[in-house]
């Protein structure tokens, strides 16, 4: 099964050589304009399906203020199109970034639709590199569907370590490698290739909660789920970690 596995991967990978030239050329950037509208129009369905795991993943934001005076600050990598918006707090202000710009126009929709919060600025930046954002200035740091984009998870997973206050929370929902024994495992390998351009960098075989455990956080919740969704995705992870 490994050597089918190996054969697969290599003939998918073959399959995508003028992708691959595209990118190297600087051709595929037209991608970045039309992925933002294609994951506003996923993220609704997204939302839908697991609408009662997010209420149930930052039912307990409010707890992770850290000052008495002024609102909770919520920092969120990889904003998207804002569908996170909905499930924070009334009162909250909230500094949201992305590595694409194009993203700016639906998340200002968002934005619009969600007049309980108040919005600091957007900043076009990966999360790798959060490099205007100070150290220990914000009380959350979210991040769903987005580490499984990163180029570097690890050092992602630091920047957000980096900006949060003593006792602040990095909240995670991210879809993860499936069980090695299974068929989705063998099929997320075999597809990787290909869904790679189609995720616009996507990688569906990472075993991130490694990276989460090794971050050095002082207390880590984090449970494995199965979404609703499509194979390639369900195997989720969801929790929080605090400093």
């Amino acid at each position: 099964m490994k050597l089918l596995m190996n054969f697969l991967v290599l003939f998918f990978t073959v399959l995508t050589l003028p992708l691959q030239l595209m990118e190297a050329l600087g051709l595929y950037r037209w991608y970045k304009g039309f992925f933002p509208w294609l994951m506003y129009k996923l993220s609704a369905s997204y939302n839908i399906k697991m609408n009662d795991r997010k209420k149930d993943l930052f039912s307990n934001l409010p707890e992770f203020k850290r000052s008495i005076e002024g609102p909770l600050t919520i920092l969120e990598i990889g904003c998207g199109t804002g569908t996170n918006f909905k499930f924070y707090p009334s009162g909250c202000k909230v500094i949201c970034t992305d590595p694409n710009p194009n993203f700016q126009k639906y998340l200002e929709k968002s934005m619009s639709e969600s007049d309980h919060l108040s919005y600091e600025r957007f900043l076009v930046s990966s999360g790798e590199d959060m490099g205007l954002i100070a150290d220990e200035s914000v009380d959350v740091v979210v991040c769903t569907l987005v580490l499984c984009t990163v180029r570097d998870t690890p050092r992602a997973i630091q920047e957000a370590h980096r900006m949060l206050k003593p006792g602040g929370a990095f909240y995670f929902m991210e879809h993860v490698v499936a069980d090695p024994s299974s068929w989705t495992y063998f099929f997320q390998h075999v597809l990787q290739p290909m869904w790679y351009y189609f995720g616009d960098g996507c990688m569906l075989t990472r075993a991130t909660w490694n990276d989460l455990e090794a971050a050095g956080f002082s207390e880590l919740k984090l449970r494995h789920i199965e979404g609703p969704l499509i194979f390639l995705t369900k195997p989720h992870i969801m929790g929080y970690a605090v400093k």
